[in-house]
């Protein structure tokens, strides 16, 4: 709609999934359901997928972008890890139901000013029966995967301060409301956590703080954790109310020049970056499915 400057949008995809490579020199494709279970052979998944949006623009000023997603698939596929190896066994789940939305707003420059902010929000429910996997203990209902997140944002602002060499900077903020860590349903399953994981989850009872050295085994009140949201006893549910990582706010800064010594032909651009300014400590995620347990980056120089 050229005259409202409106783009409106929407696809439609039907797709089959294959099954998570094993990582096995020699498999059958069951996964320890067919050692300890009644084995049978993954299905290829059949998925149903759409997206709608629309972009508008508010005359020169700025461009609004949003959209929403659906994936629904037969036959969900996701992998179980054995323990802590390389050794992976995929999984297929009944049916799973993916969705959520993405937006964009983009300021164009003016005056040596220009900002853009991204945002999401995603539902990953799978629910069971399960085929394959270490699933030698169903779980008992629907559940949220470990990339499931309420809602994410990035805030980056930049100002060109001297044209003719192109100097900026630039400050970006991200938020993240914490993705979900569904092995820590309550105070007791951290207690059981080894001494390293208690002090990467920031587990305390009291004034007492785990350490690797010298886990908490018992906690009768006053038990949280900082760097993970640990359902109050009794709330927990594995879609209403899963446990999830803390949220966090990270800041980064950047400073450059694009043309530093005016050049036509050549340019050389030098650039100078602070990520997590603040030094913030936080988990990205913690006993994943996918790749165990990460924390965000320390305060870092970057030339």
């Amino acid at each position: 709609m050229p005259d409202s400057g409106t783009v409106l949008r929407a696809s439609y995809g039907r797709t089959m999934e294959t099954p998570y490579n094993e990582n096995l020199l020699l498999s059958s494709g069951f996964g320890l359901n067919g050692l300890f279970g009644e084995g049978q052979i993954l299905e290829p998944g059949k998925r149903n997928q759409g997206e709608f949006g629309i972009q508008q623009a508010l005359g020169r000023v700025a461009v609004l972008d949003f959209g929403y997603f659906i994936k629904r698939t037969t036959n969900g596929y996701d992998f179980n890890v054995l323990f802590g190896t390389p050794i992976v066994f995929p999984v297929a789940w009944d049916h799973s139901k993916i969705d959520g939305f993405t937006g964009r707003i983009n300021v164009v420059e003016h005056g040596g000013f220009s900002a853009f902010v991204v945002m999401a929000h995603t539902n990953a429910i799978f629910s069971p029966p399960g085929v394959g996997g270490l699933l030698l203990e169903a779980p008992p209902g629907d559940f949220r995967i470990d990339h499931d997140q309420k809602f994410n944002a990035t805030t980056n602002l930049q100002y060109v301060f001297s044209k003719p060499i192109g100097a900026w900077a630039a400050l970006a903020w991200r938020y993240d409301s914490g993705l979900v860590a569904g092995s820590v349903a309550s105070i007791a399953d951290a207690l059981a956590l080894t001494g390293d994981q208690q002090a990467a989850i920031g587990l305390f009872c009291g004034s007492t703080v785990a350490t690797r050295d010298a886990p908490i085994t018992s906690c009768s009140s006053g038990g949280g954790a900082t760097r993970l949201v640990i359902p109050a006893e009794g709330t927990a549910d594995d879609v209403n109310n899963p446990p999830r990582v803390a949220p966090r706010h990270l800041l980064d800064l950047g400073l450059g020049a694009d043309n530093l010594f005016h050049g036509d032909r050549t340019k050389v651009k030098v650039r100078f970056s602070v990520i997590n300014l603040t030094n913030k400590e936080a988990l990205y995620n913690f006993l994943s499915t996918f790749t165990g347990t990460h924390f965000v980056t320390p305060r870092a120089y970057q030339f």
